[in-house]
């Protein structure tokens, strides 16, 4: 068999090895306790068929912002695109392998800048620059669901573009569970360091049914 080389075909391999839903999803719905500190909060989430995502139940408007955020970020890694919808326009260089095996992926055209790793097609580096601020995520283990991978431990550093300073870095660990033919984050933990403080907060969702076609 011919060793894959090719810059665009490698990098296509690991982005349709990650995790994703597929279109018969139908929604799930689940109690949720978000623990940060002393304080503990618990509210109810949904994530529609349609992937738009609804929280009841917490008055904290903070805490609340934080649930959608994250369920947002599930929904956005969880979502099928075919990777020339999201990567058509681009194109791919291979670069360095480093001392893990891990090869750089730079790629140009409508994600100019953006840089990645992959190791045993997986995505185990991002680099990217949103305005004014870069990031860069480190996927440390990952969950192979037999469908795809999922990142299990990983953290991202979120950078000022121009002055380099670190503005937040934040420590990832994530566990899912099967719940029907799906697999559905059940708790993350986020260890976040910033410049004046350090936070903990933990997701931890119950209860969780995949919502009856009717409902969604």
């Amino acid at each position: 068999m011919t060793q894959t080389t090719n810059a665009r075909d490698l990098f296509q391999s690991a982005y349709e090895n990650r995790y994703t839903w597929d279109d018969k999803f139908p929604g799930i719905s689940a109690e949720i306790d978000i623990e940060q500190g002393n304080e503990i909060y618990s509210g109810s989430i949904q994530i529609n068929r349609d992937l738009t995502v609804e929280i009841s139940g917490i008055e904290n408007e903070t805490v609340k912002k934080s649930v959608e955020t994250q369920l947002k970020d599930v929904v956005t890694h969880r979502k099928r695109r075919t990777f020339e919808d999201t990567h058509g326009k681009n194109s791919f260089t291979l670069g360095e392998t480093d001392d893990t095996g891990a090869v750089e992926i730079k790629v140009s055209g409508a994600s100019m800048g953006s840089e990645y790793k992959l190791r045993d097609r997986v995505i185990c580096y991002v680099q990217r620059v949103v305005g004014q601020m870069t990031f860069y995520i480190d996927t440390h283990e990952t969950l192979d669901t037999g469908e795809g991978y999922l990142p299990t431990r990983y953290e991202a550093v979120f950078r000022n573009t121009e002055s380099g300073e670190i503005m937040q870095h934040v420590h990832f660990e994530d566990r899912y569970q099967l719940i029907g033919n799906y697999f559905i984050l059940t708790h993350q933990t986020l260890n976040t360091e910033r410049p004046d403080e350090k936070v903990t907060t933990q997701f931890t969702y119950s209860n969780i049914k995949l919502l009856e076609p009717s409902l969604v």
